[in-house]
């Protein structure tokens, strides 16, 4: 079980870090609350339509997967340090 533990660590250590490293390096380019209701973009330009093929696009994307997986393994290890 120590085996495991030092696994989930290390890999817990990476997901971190780099998803520090990802949410510092991310422009923020959100309207916000206020451009949602003032109907700011709309999403019809090519840019708006194609904005997950982007750099940026990648970036969130991989920031979203690393958080869903920083919450999964903090579960996994509450578990395994109960028991």
């Amino acid at each position: 079980m120590g085996f495991i533990r030092t696994i989930l660590i290390i890999v817990y250590a990476i997901v971190c870090v780099t998803l520090i490293a990802l949410a510092l390096i991310q422009s923020k380019d959100d309207e916000g609350l206020s451009g949602a209701i003032a109907g700011g973009g709309g999403g019809s330009s090519f840019y708006e339509q194609n904005k997950g093929r982007t750099r940026e696009g990648r970036m969130k994307r991989w920031t979203m997967i690393l958080g869903i997986t920083f919450a999964v393994l903090t579960m996994v290890l509450g578990v395994v340090y109960m028991v």
